[in-house]
């Protein structure tokens, strides 16, 4: 979780246990929590809601790129040693191993890279951090590359199991209206 977001908190409301007919709780949290997917007003001005965007973003196929960069380095078009070839692309980085502890040298995406990737047919970009741009810059040049092509973003992504290659991706936002983002639960399906 990125340094001062709000925590993950579960408060019980009704409770089984105590002897309520049913449990019943509310959950308090950022909504960019693990594996998300920002919404266009989280880094444009009157940029539209996690709520209104295509659900076709976030399913089908999609391709994972490992690449070996410096820590903390943007990951440029020579980093990619793979011929990209599906209208999603997660890459694989290993900069941020442990989602539970943050650390800020995390790799990002370079504009370069984006607008590659745009130019092959992505429309769907992420990787596994929590950012596609780097922890300390402000002026948010990927995320603007992005809202510049009207791609869509997919962050905080497990794939320290995943091999290199082809799957189908399933990380459907939540419909929350007028929201920056929304938490998902991305799920990679081979075709074998």
């Amino acid at each position: 979780m990125w340094p001062g977001d709000s925590p993950f908190r579960r408060e019980v409301l009704l409770d089984m246990a105590g002897g309520d007919n049913l449990t019943l709780s509310t959950i308090h949290t950022t909504v960019h929590l693990g594996a998300h997917t920002d919404g266009p007003n989280h880094y444009v001005k009157d940029g539209s809601g996690i709520g209104a965007r295509d659900l076709s973003f976030y399913y089908g196929p999609c391709q994972i790129v490992e690449v070996d960069v410096q820590p903390g380095a943007r990951i440029m078009p020579q980093d990619v040693r793979t011929r990209l070839t599906q209208p999603r692309l997660l890459f694989k980085t290993g900069s941020f191993p442990d989602p539970n502890a943050f650390n800020e040298d995390f790799n990002s995406l370079s504009p370069e890279l984006i607008a590659l990737a745009y130019e092959q047919g992505v429309r769907l970009i992420g990787l596994d951090t929590p950012s596609v741009d780097p922890f300390h810059d402000k002026i948010l040049e990927s995320h603007n590359a992005i809202a510049a092509r009207d791609m869509a973003i997919l962050e905080g992504v497990v794939l320290t199991e995943i091999e290199p290659g082809i799957y189908t991706l399933i990380a459907l936002p939540l419909p929350l209206m007028g929201c920056d983002a929304s938490p998902v639960r991305a799920v990679l399906i081979t075709d074998d």
